[in-house]
């Protein structure tokens, strides 16, 4: 297999994905690394999810948004990081075409669905803080679902559109994915057909899911803030400033690493700044996010002792 894998017909049937470097000597390194860093994000995350389901006092619509959060970021962790653990202790990592559009589109899904989730949860910082007579009437459990329910439908739509695409594309040039896994602008770079369309597309929708999540984060927050600083007890702006600390650290890291990846043009763009970048959201922010939650937050820290008393 040299340069391109080709049947009959000259469609690709797989791709080789080049892993995140090709140095030897820090094949093993990095293997043991990035399998500690999966192993945490699987047990933190599936310990959130377990850990807000079955103790009584984390069924609120915080730990409800922060439960299906912990679903995602396993969720696109998993897509990704088995698959690069492979291309440490291979000579090719190899994936199949279907396979290489089903992990775009579950990636792709998961990444918008996230975005949307952590603006919920902006809203919902919003109305405990804000309107705290009314939270329980708000947020109710049929809002809950609306919030979780319209991100996960519209970012299925979106990245169906995406991979329909890119796949239905014709890819001449190479069938060496230059990524360790199989992300929009690597496969973009592989098509020999007009790309201007689809990077169109990407850009547009890109855009729009990170400004208009980002919006409601930042009118949310600056709503916040007026109400913080209004009141009269310490201790109450306090308590508020614990309550939304670790939301506000998750978005921070979350939101400026999607703009750096996404929010530049094609041209622009170095692989192997884009592999740092993409290691840092797709297996560190996973990883991150449960224990900023669980550090920084005293009822999960309870909830833990409880559990672990049982």
């Amino acid at each position: 297999m040299e340069g391109r894998n080709e049947t009959a017909t000259n469609k690709v049937i797989e791709f080789i994905i080049m892993g995140v470097t090709d140095l030897p000597e820090l094949q093993i390194p990095l293997f043991l690394v990035f399998l500690f860093i999966y192993s945490v994000t699987v047990v933190a995350n599936l310990g959130m999810v377990i850990l807000t389901k079955i103790d009584s006092h984390l069924q609120t619509p915080m730990y409800f948004f922060l439960r299906h959060l912990s679903l995602i970021d396993l969720g696109y962790s998993t897509a990704i990081g088995p698959k690069m653990l492979v291309s440490f202790v291979v000579d090719k990592n190899i994936i199949s075409f279907t396979g290489c559009a089903i992990q775009l589109f579950v990636f792709v899904t998961l990444i918008i669905s996230e975005l949307f989730v952590l603006s919920a949860m902006a809203y919902d910082r919003y109305v405990a803080i804000c309107k705290p007579l009314l939270y329980t009437v708000i947020m109710s459990d049929r809002v809950c679902w609306i919030l979780v329910a319209i991100p996960y439908l519209y970012s299925t739509c979106v990245s169906l559109l995406i991979a329909i695409k890119i796949f239905n594309s014709s890819f001449c040039r190479s069938n060496v994915i230059r990524h360790f896994y199989c992300d929009n602008l690597p496969l973009l770079s592989m098509i020999c057909s007009n790309t201007s369309d689809i990077e169109l597309i990407i850009l547009s929708l890109s855009a729009f899911n990170l400004f208009s999540s980002l919006l409601v984060v930042l009118v949310s927050y600056v709503f916040i803030l007026v109400a913080i600083l209004r009141m009269n007890s310490a201790e109450g702006r306090r308590k508020a400033f614990s309550t939304c600390g670790s939301h506000f650290t998750v978005l921070v890291v979350f939101y400026g690493t999607l703009i750096f990846m996404y929010l530049q043009p094609k041209s622009s763009h170095s692989f192997d700044t884009d592999k740092m970048a993409s290691v840092f959201y797709t297996l560190v922010i996973p990883m991150l996010n449960p224990l900023i939650y669980s550090l920084r937050n005293t009822e999960v820290k309870a909830a833990l002792k409880r559990a672990l008393r049982k």
